[in-house]
């Protein structure tokens, strides 16, 4: 009898343990797929909470297991699936949008814990109030709900901080967009750090509102470690104050890491090129397990001017009007030809006609000298 059990308890173990270990994340994607489908498709709030609230668990089911965590999930493409450059945080984030056109959000922070070896999941739930304080420190029950849409990772003695971007649809008149500070205790996540210093002040996290009309870009600058930002300001001077009027100006500001915190330079030059050292990460099928994956390219440019760049490479030189101006009339000042038609310097024979025209124009000359 105790051989009998033995026998069984062994065989539901090991079945078990076989399951673990070949958990399908793409089979659990494409159910996710489905419930993601039928969440945007939905037509009013009450199907749209329906269908969020099974689309949301089913998604924290997939994301206790560890193949969730650097998988792609690109059927899931209006979900945010957004990786810290060291390979330790994912947040998981999207939206749904009401029937009043305000937007709620929903949001899981996936951690490995490197000294544990343990994946750990929390749910991120967005308080419908909104944050009470702009400067107070914020745990994933009191969420004030975003999208994000880059992490990075900055150290503060012996903790990282994960600076994240994020975008708020706000209201139907202006949007916002932010820069947060998140970081791990254990299991808990909380948000908002003394790391922005904006001229004798510090501050926990940065928010800009402007005119839902425009885009404000905030992005960061890996190669030049900086966030830069659009300056915003009102409309006309009477709109101060009245954020729903805020536009970019033209000019651009930046956030640069300096002795453990974001420093708020002003008037800083934008370029519209990526440095030359980032990598662009792209999604690429393996061609022998048939599987998205992700895979990391060089964007290093290629001067075309350069003789030694590869083929497509030319010796052509973009230039100003007002320069290729002053360079042909360079031209026209050293030379010691007489400026000519293009005409003249056709060979003759090339074309009978205009042998003949010639001909009469000199016929024309001498009539005129005798006259």
């Amino acid at each position: 009898m105790n051989m009998k059990r033995f026998l069984v308890f062994s065989f539901l173990f090991l079945s078990a343990g076989a399951f673990a270990q070949d958990y399908d994340v793409n089979r659990a994607e494409d159910r996710l797929f489905t419930k993601l489908e039928e969440l945007r498709s939905a037509e009013n709030n009450e199907a749209k909470e329906l269908a969020n609230k099974e689309f949301k668990s089913d998604l924290a089911a997939v994301l206790e297991h560890k193949e969730s965590f650097d998988h792609p999930f690109s059927l899931l493409s209006t979900v945010g699936f957004i990786d810290s450059k060291d390979k330790m945080v994912r947040i998981i984030n999207w939206n749904v949008e009401q029937d009043d056109k305000t937007q709620r959000y929903y949001a899981f922070v996936q951690h490995f814990d490197k000294r544990k070896k343990e994946l750990s999941v929390t749910e991120l739930k967005e308080d419908v109030w909104g944050i009470k304080q702009p400067d107070e420190v914020v745990t994933a029950d009191q969420w004030y709900g975003a999208l994000y849409y880059k992490i990075i990772p900055v150290k503060k003695g012996s903790k990282t901080i994960y600076t994240v971007l994020g975008w708020d649809g706000n209201t139907t008149l202006s949007n916002i967009k932010l820069i947060d500070a998140m970081y791990i205790n254990g299991r808990s996540v909380k948000f908002g750090s003394p790391i922005f210093k904006v001229g004798k002040e510090t501050k926990k996290r940065m928010f800009y509102e402007h005119s839902e009309k425009v885009t404000m870009t905030l992005q960061y600058e890996s190669g030049r470690d900086r966030i830069m930002m659009d300056h915003l300001s009102p409309e006309t001077p009477t709109m101060k104050g009245y954020y729903s009027f805020y536009v970019p100006d033209l000019s651009y500001d930046a956030f640069v890491f300096e002795d453990k915190k974001w420093v708020l330079k002003e008037d800083v030059i934008g370029v519209n090129n990526r440095p030359r050292d980032e990598k662009i990460e792209v999604l690429t099928k393996d061609p022998k397990t048939g599987k998205l994956v992700k895979r990391k390219i060089d964007n290093t440019w290629q001067d075309p001017s350069n003789p030694g760049a590869p083929a497509g490479g030319n010796e052509h030189v973009a230039i100003t009007p007002e320069t290729q101006k002053k360079d042909e009339e360079s031209k026209e000042s050293n030379s010691n030809e007489p400026k000519v038609d293009k005409r003249d310097k056709r060979d003759p024979s090339e074309s009978s006609i205009f042998g003949d025209m010639n001909k009469k124009k000199k016929k024309r000359r001498r009539r005129k000298r005798k006259n």
